[in-house]
């Protein structure tokens, strides 16, 4: 079945969708994703959109071209390492409607076959269930827990590392590009 979502990389015309998507979302992202809804923040979101470190996207949904969140690898390392952290986000209103599933499974064919990439690493918060779950299903083994990893909304926050390997990726059938 053909993806319902598309992803792009972010571009200076999707700054008003995109800060509109922070700023009706502060509440649910609150203490999951830390970003901003300002003009700044979403230059800063393309700069880094535009380095050899990074592979940002936005998600868009293919019927109607609407912004629906963004996923990205960032701080891509190559050399002997040939690694990067995946991290993402969904406005509420589509969330638990499989548009990350898919979003992911777009993500990782660039990761594997584009970035040619070894590994992704993911940072999860225990509490979210949902990317467990999500990263779960696309084939990441859960390697560990860091104690106080990230600043989130002024708190330090324990995370669960999960990660795939390029040789153990497997494309979910039911998401075709």
């Amino acid at each position: 079945m053909p993806s319902r979502v598309k992803l792009r990389p972010p571009q200076p015309s999707d700054q008003a969708a995109w800060c509109e998507l922070v700023r009706a979302n502060r509440r649910f992202f609150t203490s999951r994703v830390s970003t901003k809804s300002t003009a700044s923040a979403f230059r800063d979101y393309l700069v880094q959109s535009n380095t050899p470190t990074a592979a940002c996207r936005v998600i868009c949904r293919r019927e109607d071209d609407a912004l629906l969140g963004a996923i990205n690898v960032t701080e891509i390392v190559r050399g002997m390492f040939q690694s990067g952290y995946l991290g993402y986000y969904v406005g509420e209103a589509y969330a638990g409607q499989g548009y990350m599933t898919e979003a992911l499974q777009l993500m990782l064919r660039t990761v594997f076959s584009t970035l040619r990439l070894h590994r992704v690493e993911a940072n999860i918060q225990p509490s979210n269930r949902g990317s467990v779950v999500l990263v779960r299903q696309a084939g990441f083994r859960r390697e560990g827990l860091s104690r106080r990893y990230l600043k989130i909304a002024q708190r330090w926050r324990d995370h669960e590392r999960w990660a795939l390997l390029a040789e153990e990726w497997r494309p979910l059938k039911t998401v075709a590009p």
